[in-house]
């Protein structure tokens, strides 16, 4: 990662409107067709919890605003990814776990199951720090309609909330909340997000 001159790059008024808001994060919630992913999970016996975080990372990588970062009051460009998850550990607690991106879906999955079972042996959270992190969190004992995440002014980093996914009569669906700060992107970045999001659920 390095620091960058918003002046330089499409940032540079959201920079200067929403660096020091006292609220800058942004909210937006969508219903996601799941269907795909359970299929697949069932089939294959790969987590659905991985399947989400792969194709989170998958749209996130295809929208240049998810490379930019408003970190310490300085605008930061990052040539990486990564996924956070929340990990069950071995205490009976809970432990943070970034998985790095990559396109190669094998190759996710197999740093997913290594990594997760890491920080839940050992209950020490994994961070990756020279990668831009989009943190999860999964619900998946809750039925809910969407959550807002807490905004601490220490991260900024984006963040998707999902509860327990909900079985109809020719879907599944599952709702999620997406949080993101507005230097870092727009209504308009994030929309377009969820919507490919959804194309990637979609084409797996």
């Amino acid at each position: 990662m390095k620091e960058i001159d918003p002046a330089t790059t499409s940032r540079a008024y959201a920079f200067e409107m929403w660096m020091k808001a006292p609220m800058p994060m942004v909210t937006l919630f969508k219903m996601l067709n799941v269907s795909r992913l359970v299929k697949i999970s069932r089939k294959t016996g790969l987590k659905f919890n991985m399947l989400m975080c792969w194709c989170i990372g998958k749209a996130a990588s295809k929208i240049k605003e998810f490379y930019f970062l408003p970190v310490d009051g300085k605008l930061m460009q990052y040539d990486n990814i990564a996924v956070n998850t929340i990990v069950a550990n071995s205490k009976g607690e809970v432990s943070s776990c970034d998985i790095p991106f990559s396109d190669d879906l094998a190759q996710f999955n197999a740093s997913y199951l290594r990594l997760t079972k890491q920080v839940a042996d050992t209950c020490a959270n994994h961070d990756i720090t020279d990668s831009m992190v989009i943190g999860t969190s999964a619900l998946v004992d809750c039925e809910i309609d969407g959550a807002v995440g807490m905004y601490s002014g220490v991260f900024n980093n984006p963040f998707i909330i999902w509860g327990k996914y909900r079985r109809q009569l020719f879907k599944t669906t599952l709702t999620i909340s997406f949080q993101f700060h507005h230097t870092q992107m727009d209504g308009a970045h994030a929309a377009q997000f969820l919507t490919t999001l959804q194309n990637e659920i979609d084409k797996l």
